[in-house]
Formats: C-alpha cells, structure tokens, sequence
C-alpha cells in the first residue's frame, strides 16, 4: 500500500494548529518530513510517532456533479418574464429539505427584448429546471 502523506496544512487542521507551527515542528527537527519542491510532506507514520497517537484517516467526500447552464430567452417583455419568474420561484419553493444547493436567477433586458435565465445547481435538479422553462416559455408563448 502506498504511503500516506499529509501536507503542511492538512497536519495543522488534524492537530488544530496554526501552519506556521507545524512548520517550526518540521524546521526543528520534531516532525519528520520530506520536502518535496517548495513544500514539505509528512509520512502517516511520521505523524502518529509524533502525537503518540493513531491518526484519522482522510475524510472521503462523496462525489458531487454539478451544472451551471444560461438560458438565452429572445423576444420576452417585461411582463411574460415576470410571470416566468414568478411560475419558477413557486416550483422550486416545494423542493426536499436537505436537497443539494439549487440558485435560479433572472435577468431581463428591455432594449433587446430578451432574458437570460441563470441555473446553478446538481445535473438532475438542473434538468428539471431546463425542463420547466421550457415549458413555461411556450405557455407564455
């Protein structure tokens, strides 16, 4: 099995401490680390004979997809992007508690006649947005 290395500032955010510290621990002598370019990386083992302790394996984030989509909406006025916006804040109010982020923004501009619509959020989420504009913007015809 390979071996674990932490960097410098992984180590202070095990050991809650500030960077600097653990720097002087390495620079000291008192932590064992090889440096490798312009930074220096402790060995698992390294770590566990310095606090005298077993230490935490890296936390495992799940894997997150995430969608940042632009809708270009030609030949809107005012008033059907205002029902637009209106008929996507009452759609996306009913959604699950504890669902990933999901950010809808509108923009209207008079001179052009057109709107943007801004969606931030996970792929399936967003989907459904893209989906639900769609079909807004034929009912508003």
């Amino acid at each position: 099995m390979p071996q674990q290395l932490y960097s410098v500032e992984q180590v202070a955010d095990l050991l809650g401490l500030h960077v600097r510290t653990v720097r002087g621990y390495v620079r000291d002598g008192r932590l064992a680390a090889v440096r490798i370019g312009k930074q220096y990386r402790i060995a698992r083992e390294d770590l566990e004979s310095f606090t005298g302790r077993p230490v935490p394996g890296p936390a495992v984030r799940p894997r997150r997809s995430e969608a940042t989509c632009v809708v270009q909406l030609e030949g809107i006025d005012r008033a059907a992007m205002e029902r637009l916006t209106t008929l996507l804040t009452a759609a996306l109010g009913g959604r699950r508690p504890g669902g990933e982020p999901l950010r809808v923004e509108t923009v209207h501009d008079e001179e052009r006649a057109g709107a943007k619509v801004i969606v931030i959020g996970g792929l399936e989420d967003s989907a459904e947005v893209l989906g639900l504009i769609a079909r807004l913007t034929e009912q508003l015809g």
